[in-house]
């Protein structure tokens, strides 16, 4: 049996695809890292209300679903690199649109955030599904590990950077400086795509299917179930406590030194959790991490400082590793185990996108419901005191799920952290 290490590989079988797709993922993760925190705060700094924000970030998880199916049949048709193609000039389309229409931004919430969500969608689609072509079973670790690393590196550097250059600068200077920055990032992205290697297309895309596979597959029922809790957490924490932090600290620089401590123990826990989490501690790890995850909420929903949100910051930074490590390679797992999985595994990963968004929608909906009808900062705690459950949810239908133990030659993803990691 061969021996992997973490970031053991075979010089033989490193391509140049390989080294293409791994500087377009670290282009993309700087760039968005870089600007996308400070873009709630952009609006926010025009509109001063929620809704206005919660409404940008509905669209992008209304429009990021609906384009992942659209991308997964495009995946099917047509050459997979022109698929991230379209990922990375809808991307760069939002950043132009963000440059152009300015100070006037807040009154293009929805239309800004559905094309961040398209980006998003046909982006990851395409950067899944050839993870799993240009990657061989010697060099997948090697790719994810390095791949993991830029992530992290980028958002400990990306804000931290964007906040000192927006403080320094007067006015809107330095929005307008890093939107740029992250526009050219893109347009650079777009040009390396064209030095990847056609992918050919073939079969039909399953997607109806794949959907209703869930009634004849208890694990792959579960693990929808899971992702949907995921995402009931992840709507509302994407941008309510990035708000809260400049706040209280009318400071962008210290909303970049917030993702800093964030990023950075994410980056520490991700090292120690690939070494010391085994296939046989996975569903602990998740109930462990996700404790963690929901008690943190305790040193932001009753009192608040910034002391407090830092503090919070290394809690969940160290809780997120725990829970999606294990997490990951276990939706992977039920996956490669489903019906006609190899032939499929587009359609698996469509299906996953769409349930995780399903639970994003629902929490903004409420969200928006609630702030329109009661007073925000009353609110608020009791939303995230609810919808910080979602984790501790993700365990109760993991726990029953089973598999062989003898795991055949499963291509395993690794969880994409880049999309503005969810506090």
């Amino acid at each position: 049996m061969q021996k992997s290490h973490f970031f053991h590989f075979d010089n033989n079988n490193i391509n140049k695809d390989f080294i293409f797709l791994l500087i377009i993922g670290g282009l993309y993760s700087l760039g968005l890292f870089l600007s996308n925190t400070f873009v709630n705060i952009y609006l926010w700094k025009q509109s001063g209300d929620y809704i206005t924000i919660a409404v940008y970030n509905l669209a992008i998880y209304i429009f990021q679903p609906i384009t992942f199916i659209i991308a997964g049949k495009l995946a099917k048709k047509v050459d997979r690199v022109i698929v991230l193609r379209l990922g990375v000039i809808f991307l760069s389309l939002f950043f132009l649109n963000v440059l152009l229409i300015g100070e006037k931004a807040a009154y293009f919430n929805f239309m800004l955030g559905g094309l961040l969500g398209i980006g998003y969608g046909f982006y990851w689609l395409a950067f899944n599904v050839l993870t799993f072509e240009i990657t061989e079973p010697d060099t997948r670790d090697f790719f994810n590990g390095f791949l993991g690393v830029l992530q992290s590196f980028s958002g400990m550097i990306g804000p931290l950077l964007a906040g000192i250059i927006i403080a320094k600068m007067e006015a809107n200077i330095g929005y307008t400086v890093i939107f740029s920055v992250s526009f050219l990032m893109f347009i650079c992205a777009v040009v390396i795509s064209f030095f990847l290697k056609q992918r050919k297309a073939e079969g039909n895309f399953y997607f109806r299917r794949v959907l209703t596979e869930r009634y004849h597959n208890k694990n792959w029922k579960r693990i929808q179930n899971a992702h949907i809790f995921q995402g009931l957490r992840e709507g509302i924490f994407a941008f309510i406590i990035a708000i809260w932090v400049f706040l209280i600290t009318q400071s962008e620089f210290s909303l970049g030194m917030f993702n800093l401590v964030f990023s950075g123990f994410s980056l520490v826990f991700y090292f120690i959790g690939t070494k010391i989490i085994k296939p046989s501690m996975r569903k602990k790890s998740i109930l462990f991490g996700s404790l963690i995850l929901y008690f943190s909420i305790a040193l932001i929903i009753f009192d608040i400082s910034y002391v407090q949100l830092l503090i919070y910051a290394v809690f969940i930074g160290s809780a997120y590793p725990i829970i999606m490590i294990p997490y990951v390679s276990l939706t992977y797992d039920v996956i490669g185990k489903a019906w006609k999985a190899k032939e499929y595994r587009v359609e698996y990963i469509v299906v996953r996108e769409l349930f995780v968004n399903i639970g994003r929608v629902i929490s903004i909906s409420v969200f928006l419901l609630s702030v329109s009808l009661m007073d925000a900062e009353l609110i608020i705690p009791y939303l995230l005191a609810v919808f910080g459950t979602g984790h501790i949810f993700i365990y109760l239908f993991v726990k029953h799920i089973y598999l062989e133990s003898k795991m055949g030659n499963q291509v395993l993803l690794k969880e994409q952290l880049t999309d503005e990691k969810n506090r």
